[in-house]
């Protein structure tokens, strides 16, 4: 079986380490933890690096923790950030840590008897522990200021004159304590981390030589680019989140449906567990038929169905064939309803009540006043296009301006109208 470093190295997703972590992993099962940002109640797609991360090393046969940061969450990281984050309070955070939980488990295997079962750990529950005196006298003594003004996190924020607060200057002393207990009370030997945190994580492997007389290792990743430079992760409508109520399961597989040739090759390696034949064979398909698109198809297959399921994916594939391609009636009535408002999103909406929409007699009335100002200027204007075959309903032509109005409602509220090729239009009967 290929070992964990392998693993990452033909992946592209070793940046660092500490020496002797390969000989310390062929000794057996290892254990690492790698830490998660509590201050959202959902992952996004910037933190599927660590998650997948922490896959791999449990397919290699070790012990991964996830630890959710309730105690640093209430402090915040200042790595290469430019300002100090707003604090959360205790009952939002517990509320963020435990759907955090839930998102993990479609990765990580935290049940059964196995040896090498994932843990998630809260750095609450021990930090919640200690009173300010006793952090200091007891930890605090072991790292100096001038060690910890040495971090490039640190440095960066001296420099770019904004400063930052002692709250956030002790981030990387909290950080490390976490590392030193459950280097003590779990046996965790491995800190994993972005590229980011490689002077938090020594700062712990510094602890446990000096507080337990041990020795801990660190690994990093690189932190993802886009081909562009421009901020990966992020889209108009903001961040890429794993809630599907936060970002549609559609509008999921759409960004990596959309990545470019460059980053499909690369993230195809990082993002999903497809092996280095498999990945290589359909780059070599990809590239006799970039067209196709078939590494972007691949990899929005791959990460919809490990993040949402096989049943997100197939919807998400039907409501990409009918906005880009040709559909029916049926295939639209197929979409449920937050699939077909993410499909539209941002299509002009029309409303009418519902004794407005029965007291309708024939399809060219649809376009009375109530609509006029968004779809048509006029009903004359409406009956021209519409006889000239320039206006759809729920995906079928409309031929008759005089004709009944007799389509069914979309998820029993909905009317899909479109004019010409590219311009839609939602009317909902409320």
């Amino acid at each position: 079986m290929i070992s964990f470093i392998e693993e990452l190295s033909w992946r592209g997703m070793l940046q660092d380490m500490t020496p002797e972590i390969e000989e310390h992993l062929s000794k057996g099962m290892a254990s690492a933890y790698l830490g998660f940002d509590p201050t959202a109640d959902s992952l996004h797609i910037g933190h599927l690096v660590g998650v997948m991360t922490l896959l791999h090393f449990q397919r290699a046969g070790h012990k991964p923790f996830a630890l959710v940061g309730g105690a640093t969450g209430m402090i915040g990281d200042p790595s290469f950030k430019s300002a100090e984050r707003n604090l959360l309070d205790k009952a939002t955070l517990d509320h963020n840590v435990a759907c955090i939980q839930s998102q993990l488990s479609k990765f990580l295997n935290f049940s059964g008897a196995s040896s090498n079962k994932a843990e998630l750990v809260n750095n609450y529950d021990w930090m919640s522990q200690f009173s300010f005196l006793d952090f200091i006298r007891d930890v605090g003594k072991h790292i100096t200021v001038n060690y910890m003004m040495s971090k490039d996190s640190v440095k960066r924020r001296l420099e770019d004159g904004n400063g930052l607060s002692f709250t956030e200057f002790t981030y990387q002393l909290i950080q490390g304590y976490d590392f030193f207990h459950l280097w003590k009370n779990k046996n965790c030997s491995i800190q994993l981390g972005g590229s980011d945190q490689w002077g938090n994580i020594v700062t712990g492997t510094e602890l446990i030589r000096r507080m337990g007389g041990g020795s801990a290792y660190a690994l990093t990743v690189p932190l993802i680019t886009k081909a562009d430079g421009t901020k990966f992760g992020k889209t108009e409508g903001g961040s890429v989140w794993l809630d599907p109520e936060k970002t549609s399961p559609y509008a999921f597989y759409q960004f990596w449906l959309n990545v470019s040739d460059e980053d499909a090759s690369k993230y195809i390696r990082i993002f999903t567990v497809l092996d280095q034949p498999t990945i290589e064979n359909l780059e070599k398909e990809h590239t006799h038929a970039p067209h196709l698109r078939l590494l972007q198809k691949e990899i929005a297959k791959q990460v919809t169905t490990m993040v949402h399921s096989e049943a997100d994916y197939q919807m998400a594939v039907k409501a990409s064939e009918i906005l880009f391609g040709k559909s029916s009636t049926e295939d639209l009535a197929s979409l449920d309803e937050r699939t077909f408002l993410a499909v539209f999103e941002g299509v002009p909406q029309v409303q009418l009540s519902k004794t407005e929409y029965e007291s309708i007699e024939n399809v060219l009335d649809l376009f009375g006043e109530k609509t006029q100002a968004q779809i048509f200027p006029s009903k004359g204007e409406a009956r021209k296009m519409i006889q000239g075959g320039g206006v759809s309903i729920n995906k079928e032509k409309l031929a008759d301006p005089n004709a009944s109005l007799s389509f069914n409602l979309l998820q029993n509220k909905y009317l899909l109208i479109q004019k010409g090729k590219k311009n839609y239009y939602i009317l909902e009967v409320k």
